[in-house]
């Protein structure tokens, strides 16, 4: 995994557990769950991107 994706996803991940946390203390549902979506999408892409460097080594 390239040191840009790493960042990359990990400032989703992060970006996901603001808005989470701001969805929970505004008592917005809608936005905690954009947040913990946001967050399951960077895991996958993480996993993939885990498979990937697999693959090519």
């Amino acid at each position: 995994m390239g040191t840009e994706d790493k960042l990359r996803n990990a400032a989703d991940k992060a970006k996901g557990k603001v808005k989470e946390a701001a969805g929970k203390v505004t008592g917005d549902r809608t936005m905690e769950a954009k947040g913990k979506g946001t967050q399951v999408k960077s895991d996958l892409k993480q996993a993939g991107e885990k498979v990937k460097d697999a693959t090519e080594h």
